[in-house]
C-alpha cells in the first residue's frame, strides 16, 4: 500500500505561492523607492502644492502683474507682503526652535550673505526681467503647468542668464590673476 496522503499541489495553491512572494517584492521594493527618494517626493508634492497656490492668488496672471507695476491693482503686491512676513515669522521661529533638516538631520545654518558689487545691478536686471515677462523664476513652473506657451521662453532665458552667469564667474575665478598683476 503506498502512502498517497501528500498534499497535491493544485494550479490555484501554485499560483499562490508564486504570487505572495512576488507581491511582498514588489512592496518592498516600493517602500525602498519611497524612503530612498522621500526628500524628493516631499519636495515634488510641496513645489506642486506652491505653484497650485500662487496660481490661485493670481502671480500666474500677466494682468496682474501688470497691473501691480502700474499701480492699478494692489492684490498681487498684498499676496507678496504676505509672503515675506510669513517667511520672516517662519525664520524666526526655525531660528528660535534650532530646528535640524528633514533630509540630513543636521542643524540649519543661518549664515548671512556678504555684501556683493553686483547686488544691486543684479536686483535691477531682475526687476526688468520680471516686468518684462511677468512672471519671477518661482511662477515660471505653474505658468507653464497652466499652458501658457510664453513661460517656455522665459524658462529658456533663466537657464541661459543662470549658465552665462556661471560661466562668467569661473572665467572671472581663472583670470583674476592676469587683471591684478
Amino acid at each position: 500500500m503506498s502512502n498517497n496522503n501528500k498534499t497535491q499541489s493544485s494550479p490555484e495553491n501554485s499560483q499562490k505561492e508564486h504570487f505572495l512572494p512576488r507581491l511582498q517584492s514588489i512592496r518592498l521594493t516600493l517602500l525602498n523607492f519611497f524612503y530612498a527618494y522621500r526628500s524628493n517626493i516631499i519636495g515634488l508634492f510641496t513645489g506642486v502644492l506652491f505653484g497650485f497656490l500662487m496660481s490661485r492668488a493670481g502671480a500666474t496672471t500677466f494682468d496682474f502683474h501688470a497691473q501691480m507695476f502700474l499701480f492699478e491693482d494692489m492684490q498681487l503686491m498684498k499676496v507678496i507682503g504676505s509672503a515675506v512676513v510669513v517667511a520672516m515669522l517662519g525664520v524666526f521661529l526655525l531660528k528660535k526652535f534650532q530646528v535640524t533638516a528633514v533630509h540630513t538631520g543636521q542643524a540649519v545654518d543661518f549664515v548671512k550673505k556678504p555684501y556683493q558689487q553686483g547686488l544691486v545691478t543684479g536686483a535691477f536686471l531682475f526687476g526688468i526681467g520680471w516686468a518684462m515677462t511677468a512672471s519671477c523664476p518661482g511662477t515660471v513652473p505653474a505658468m507653464i503647468a497652466e499652458g501658457k506657451i510664453s513661460a517656455i521662453f522665459t524658462l529658456a532665458g533663466l537657464l541661459i542668464g543662470t549658465m552665462a552667469y556661471g560661466v562668467l564667474q569661473s572665467f572671472i575665478a581663472n583670470n583674476r590673476s592676469a587683471y591684478t598683476e
